[in-house]
């Protein structure tokens, strides 16, 4: 998972799409989706929907899951068979480290930012007036992270709804929300590269490869190692039980922890969204510069402890488990190359192909009295698009 630096955003990044410079562009994205990302076919499914919406002059929002490093590329080449560019919401981060030409090559194909650990009304604002006035979609991953689970949708966060909502209430033509799901398979067998990963693996926690053991066996066991040596860290015991549950009393007693330790109110809510809520209250505390030394040291020690939870979020315990196949378990040491081998990107095993389904879309209602709205939407989209993902 992606270790981002915590701070307020220094600045914004808003859009300024070109669609010539976008359909110029086409050849260089296509090359290098093949060549670096190694994807070498893409199948759209239901582009019919976007364009038919897009036809009657709706602001569209879709919502697609986020499972790869590689999912920019696909939604903009699934774009380009539906016959329209893109505006595109990332966190600030995307920007901060690019070269100014990258900035304004992302800005040019839709790209604008948005500071996730803040209340970003700026973003939030041009989100809502994209979808009342641009003529192309807005694209909004509703998961947040990339989780690296693409057979099953980690919660979608109600963020997107709500701006999808908001746009509804103000605009002058329908708002609708369509479902998109993207699922990636191998095409040339990746197993020589993932077990020579999983060696590398397990020789950085000193262990002999265990290349004689089935790869699945291999997995389960190393996370199990993984575990017990948080365990220590934090409970000073290990666990006995399934492998989810001890994530799951783990990730729990750790985030209590950090809450308590800040008096920040017990919530009901998601994991991402209670982590969300810690991190804004930690990085204000760090911004005000009122703290000592050790208290200083304590915070910082807690962010890291919020992106430990976030990263155990990513790990069901069960995902190989539940579906055993070569793309489930190659999600799963892709994770463990950028977690425990601390890579940016995990390497690519083989080439791969990609499906890119739209499902049926959601009607956002303009009407102030429907309640619960954002909430109904999201669990829709989460559905739809799970659905998507399992009929492959």
């Amino acid at each position: 998972m992606n270790r981002y630096t915590m701070l307020f955003a220094p600045q914004a990044w808003k859009p300024s799409v070109s669609p010539s410079l976008v359909k110029f562009l086409r050849p260089f994205r296509d090359r290098q989706r093949k060549r670096v990302i190694q994807i070498s076919d893409i199948e759209v499914e239901g582009a019919g929907i976007v364009q038919q919406r897009l036809r009657e002059g709706e602001g569209v929002m879709i919502m697609p899951n986020h499972s790869s490093h590689a999912d920019p590329y696909v939604i903009y080449s699934a774009a380009d068979q539906v016959g329209t560019a893109l505006h595109v919401m990332a966190t600030w981060h995307v920007f901060h480290d690019k070269s100014w030409l990258a900035r304004w090559i992302l800005t040019k194909h839709g790209c604008f930012s948005v500071d996730r650990e803040a209340n970003d009304i700026g973003a939030f604002r041009l989100a809502t007036s994209i979808l009342q006035d641009k003529q192309q979609p807005l694209v909004i991953f509703p998961e947040g992270e990339i989780y690296h689970c693409n057979g099953r949708v980690t919660p979608f966060r109600e963020g997107a709804a709500a701006i999808a909502v908001a746009a509804a209430r103000k605009s002058k033509r329908p708002i609708t929300c369509i479902p998109c799901a993207i699922r990636y398979n191998y095409v040339d067998d990746p197993t020589p590269s993932l077990l020579a990963t999983m060696s590398e693996l397990e020789r950085s926690i000193f262990w002999r490869p265990k290349t004689t053991e089935p790869l699945e066996k291999r997995i389960y066991d190393f996370a199990e190692v993984l575990l017990m040596v948080k365990e220590l860290e934090y409970l000073k015991t290990t666990q006995s039980g399934r492998l989810p549950d001890r994530i799951s009393s783990l990730r729990e007693h750790i985030l209590t922890n950090v809450e308590q330790r800040n008096e920040i109110e017990a919530s009901t809510k998601s994991i991402p969204e209670r982590v969300k809520a810690a991190r804004k209250t930690i990085m204000e505390k760090e911004l005000a510069g009122d703290s000592d030394t050790e208290q200083a040291t304590q915070l910082s020690h807690d962010m890291e402890d919020l992106f430990l939870v976030v990263q155990s979020f990513s790990y069901p315990g069960d995902y190989v488990d539940d579906h055993p196949s070569i793309d489930r378990m190659a999600e799963t040491i892709d994770k463990f190359e950028e977690d425990v081998l601390q890579k940016t990107t995990a390497e690519i095993k083989a080439q791969r192909r990609v499906k890119v389904c739209f499902g049926e879309p959601v009607d956002v209602s303009s009407d102030r009295k429907v309640k619960g709205q954002t909430t109904a939407i999201t669990a829709e989209i989460e559905q739809r698009v799970q659905q998507m993902l399992d009929q492959g």
